[in-house]
């Protein structure tokens, strides 16, 4: 929940007021703190620990881990696109020259 004062988010039953940096999404940071409080819950009921700060550190683990697996995606796909754009312009600048040649 957003207001003049910056935004009221609830992760793992306890209430944070954030106050974003200028032109943050207040919507993605609700989305995110529900995020963390769901990974936080899951980690919760498989491990039964009831130690709030163990349970933070190993949500934060796993959404570092995703978020190392994603960024590692990315960067194959980016390569991908990388070397299919060089090859397209190489057969492009090939054409245009045996057109104009």
């Amino acid at each position: 929940m957003a207001d003049s004062s910056g935004i009221r988010v609830v992760i793992y039953d306890q209430v944070y007021h954030i106050r974003p940096a200028a032109g943050a999404d207040a919507r993605q940071i609700e989305r995110l703190a529900s995020h963390v409080d769901s990974r936080m819950r899951a980690i919760a009921a498989q491990t039964r620990d009831v130690d709030s700060l163990r349970v933070a550190v190993l949500a934060a683990l796993h959404i570092a881990d995703e978020y190392d697996s994603l960024k590692a995606r990315f960067e194959a796909l980016k390569s991908a696109v990388d070397r299919k754009s060089s090859e397209f312009a190489r057969l492009l600048d090939s054409e245009i020259r045996r057109a104009i040649g």
